[in-house]
């Protein structure tokens, strides 16, 4: 296997990592080469979703934010410029050795060049169309990102989430085609920061809303934006949550997302766990991107499919008559 630019950093390559005190590292994904860090002293800090689970079931501690002081943090870059530059700026004030890790795509050059500016650079890797780079000092305080940031409507959100700088597009008219009556039982799979779930509690004979989110810090938010007793949050994957009981109803804008590149059958996965969850009479409804087909599953996974509304670029989809399945 082609060694990681941590790998070939730590061997032989400059990166001198002290022999102890612990490593913190920022917004890990799952795929992330942390083999060449001490395993024991590692603590993954707000891992990306849907990660936590997977570096927890691999005996890592995960944490939603960093606790005291780290001998060595190391950010893996995240796409959001002011989620990345937060990150940074985190790992600047806690730890005496700062490494950096990401993509080009993940803009690792800009943000090679921008720290560049702040401090001196102890070394660089480049390899597989990324960068890595390292630093002791700078000031970057001004990089910090405010906990949370008012949108329209009011709404808080936070660098980094999804859809952190306004109410999403798709989101916005999947809450304009939902009907009246849901039900009592609501589900809103992947609940974000939240405004889904803010427009199903206006609809009339809603008791009990489950908002299901693995990403914490959108659901730090949501539990901000959202002071309703009929709310419940759940920091979990959708993908393993088990309900207490059959939803009459579930709603859902699913990420296709879960790295760089689009990946379709995380929102298949998801219409199987809605379709799971379902009461015999109870309908799921959700928006897609229009050229993700999910009508297939759709189809297999529920009796009666239909698209109820769209444009050019989201449809709307409404499916009722979950299948039973078998075992």
């Amino acid at each position: 296997m082609s060694q990681s630019r941590l790998s070939l950093a730590v061997e032989g390559n400059g990166l001198e990592l002290p022999v102890d005190g612990r490593i913190g590292v920022f917004a890990a994904r799952v795929g992330q080469d942390l083999s060449a860090l001490p395993r024991e002293r590692v603590e993954v800090i707000q891992p990306l979703y849907p990660d936590h689970q997977a570096f927890l079931r691999a005996g890592y501690p995960c944490s939603v934010s960093e606790d005291g002081q780290y001998s060595v943090a190391l950010v893996c870059l995240p796409r959001a410029k002011a989620q990345a530059r937060d990150l940074i700026a985190r790992a600047a004030a806690c730890a005496d050795l700062v490494v950096v890790d990401g993509q080009k795509t993940d803009g690792a050059d800009s943000m090679l060049k921008a720290c560049r500016k702040r401090t001196e650079l102890l070394g660089t890797i480049s390899k597989a169309h990324g960068k890595l780079f390292w630093f002791k000092g700078g000031d970057f305080s001004d990089w910090r990102a405010p906990d949370v940031q008012e949108i329209e409507a009011g709404f808080l959100t936070s660098a980094g989430v999804f859809s952190a700088d306004g109410i999403d597009p798709a989101s916005a008219a999947l809450a304009a085609a939902l009907p009246q009556k849901l039900g009592r039982n609501v589900a809103d799979l992947g609940a974000g920061w939240g405004y889904l779930s803010a427009e199903v509690l206006k609809r009339p004979g809603v008791e009990t809303l489950f908002l299901v989110e693995a990403d914490r810090i959108a659901l730090n938010c949501a539990e901000r934006n959202i002071e309703d007793t009929r709310a419940k949050f759940h920091w979990a994957d959708v993908l393993s949550w088990e309900p207490r009981a059959r939803m009459d109803t579930v709603v859902m804008n699913p990420p296709f997302h879960s790295g760089r590149s689009a990946e379709p059958a995380l929102g298949v996965a998801f219409i199987e766990a809605a379709a799971r969850m379902i009461a015999p009479s109870g309908q799921l409804w959700m928006v897609a991107n229009r050229h993700l087909p999910y009508e297939t599953t759709l189809k297999a996974r529920f009796g009666q499919v239909e698209e109820v509304a769209g444009d050019n670029r989201f449809k709307i989809l409404h499916a009722t008559r979950p299948a039973r399945t078998r075992g």
